[in-house]
């Protein structure tokens, strides 16, 4: 029987072969959404990548018979440790195919990675931080992937569960048919919240508008989430690279600002066209041909999905996501949005969940980090 052989992505040959191998394990995967190629690159690259400034992070590639078979990336956030106290090494990049010999010299990689810097416990799939992809697909295989979300086949748990890691923590994703009809009782609220607290919503008359508003945005990011268990704070670096990467995509109407009498920030809402089908007929390249159809999912696409939703501590019990919906509602039916989709919500928290319940949402995937103590 071939023995698994491990390799550490150290070129840029063997970081090509890291990106593209899950390309080829899903390329029959009619669900699967490739990430942009050079995106994916820049991930590993220090001058695009602030994290790497204070993470320690290693990539490897699984060989067998001569041919890849798996890979898997192994960090250390320092910043994690220094200001939340945790300790913790997390994988990421995991792919693998059906074959436990493949998967468990991966995990063994993260393990042995922990144990060569003292610490005792590993989790994953992660990313560097709280805004990078996460969680292993544990319900949902036959839906297809957003732009943000990890897709991965069904017995990548049944391997990390053999090998003894145990449920970390969990992630819900609703979709939910938009209704061509604002109910009364969302409107009058919607304007009685905005007059009791004197908020507006921002009327961008183009994409430069944003720009003062994103670091904003960010940092009320940081505010609404900061007392989950996933929460790590955010840098000026890591706003600054988040920016570069997403601007690009983000169309003036599908950002919702809500300010207050002093012209602060309260609210926000970032949705964007759904990109999958673009990714998918791009193969993960923007040029020659790639950006096209970004063009015609942006120009016209009846489907959505929320990306990010913050909204200021001391506005979080007082409706104001009334004006967020009523906001969204107007446009997402002059733009002839029918269905929509969040983004992996952590099952604890119930807040942002119950941001939906007027939809009639249907929980359709399910997402899980896995843990081991060492």
């Amino acid at each position: 029987m071939s023995q698994v052989s491990i390799t550490e992505v150290l070129t840029e040959t063997d970081l090509k072969k890291f990106i593209k191998f899950p390309m080829d394990l899903y390329k029959n995967n009619k669900n699967y959404v490739p990430s942009l190629i050079n995106d994916e690159k820049n991930i590993w690259d220090p001058k695009e990548n602030p994290a790497l400034q204070f993470s320690d992070a290693k990539k490897f590639l699984a060989y067998k018979d001569g041919k890849i078979v798996g890979r898997i990336a192994v960090i250390w956030n320092h910043n994690e440790e220094k200001e939340l106290g945790i300790s913790k090494v997390r994988f990421g990049w995991l792919d693998f195919i059906d074959d436990f010999e493949v998967s468990e010299a991966l995990i063994n990689l993260a393990i042995d990675f922990a144990k060569e810097r003292n610490i005792k416990k590993i989790e994953g799939p992660m990313g560097f931080t709280n805004l990078d992809k996460a969680g292993m697909l544990i319900m949902g295989f036959d839906k297809l992937a957003t732009m943000i979300g990890l897709y991965n086949f069904e017995y990548y748990s049944q391997h990390l569960e053999k090998l003894g890691l145990v449920k970390e923590k969990e992630w819900v994703e609703y979709e939910m048919d938009f209704p061509t009809v604002l109910s009364e009782k969302v409107k009058k609220f919607s304007e009685l919240v905005a007059q009791k607290y004197k908020l507006k919503v921002l009327d961008f008359k183009n994409k430069k508008e944003i720009i003062p508003y994103i670091e904003p945005m960010f940092k009320l990011l940081d505010q609404t989430y900061n007392t989950l268990s996933t929460f790590t704070p955010i840098t000026d670096e890591q706003i600054k690279t988040y920016k570069e990467k997403y601007f690009p995509f983000i169309d003036k109407n599908y950002i919702i600002c809500v300010e207050d009498e002093n012209h602060q920030l309260v609210s926000f809402a970032v949705t964007m066209p759904s990109y999958s089908r673009a990714l998918q007929r791009s193969k993960g390249k923007l040029f020659p041909f790639g950006w096209w159809h970004f063009l015609q999912a942006g120009k016209k696409n009846d489907r959505a999905n929320f990306y990010l939703i913050g909204i200021h501590p001391e506005y979080q019990r007082r409706g104001v996501t009334a004006i967020i919906f009523k906001e969204i509602f107007v446009r997402f039916n002059k733009m002839g949005v029918k269905f929509a989709e969040t983004n992996p919500e952590l099952e604890e928290n119930k807040g942002v969940q119950a941001l939906w319940q007027d939809y009639n949402p249907t929980n359709h995937k399910r997402r899980r980090t896995y843990s081991m103590e060492l």
